[in-house]
């Protein structure tokens, strides 16, 4: 004698539950490689990463990181100074304590005078955070 059926959701695949799991993930991490966004793994204590949860839920979470990335990594592509003393460097982002170093380190090779006046703010910025106000250019 055969068994009726289990109650439940009626298979709409052949497949498995869990290989129209595993397509599904796969589809949605193409989407969002589609759309320019990209997973990022952030290993944290349990207390900080509790902390950094109930933060990202805010509101106001996406403009304070935006805040916090741009003083702590700077895109040397945006910078013509910058992005001539690192031309030897593969990566956009760098520390922005170590962009100041280069700009300190390489100073001589720059003249002041082709200098953007962004450009020289931003090396204040820099020199106001990490080097305590004072440049060594």
């Amino acid at each position: 004698m055969k068994r009726p059926p289990a109650p439940g959701r009626p298979r709409t695949s052949p497949n498995t539950r869990a290989e129209q799991l595993r397509v599904a993930k796969r589809a949605q991490r193409e989407r969002q490689r589609a759309a320019g966004i990209r997973p990022v793994e952030l290993v944290l204590e349990d207390r900080q990463a509790a902390r950094f949860r109930a933060a990202a839920a805010s509101p106001h979470f996406r403009a304070a990181f935006e805040h916090l990335l741009g003083e702590l990594a700077i895109d040397r592509t945006e910078w013509p100074v910058l992005k001539e003393i690192t031309w030897n460097r593969a990566d956009r982002w760098i520390p922005a304590d170590e962009a100041l170093a280069l700009y300190e380190r390489n100073w001589r090779h720059v003249d002041p005078a082709h200098l953007l006046t962004d450009e020289a703010e931003l090396i204040q910025r820099l020199a106001d955070r990490f080097g305590g106000g004072i440049f060594n250019g």
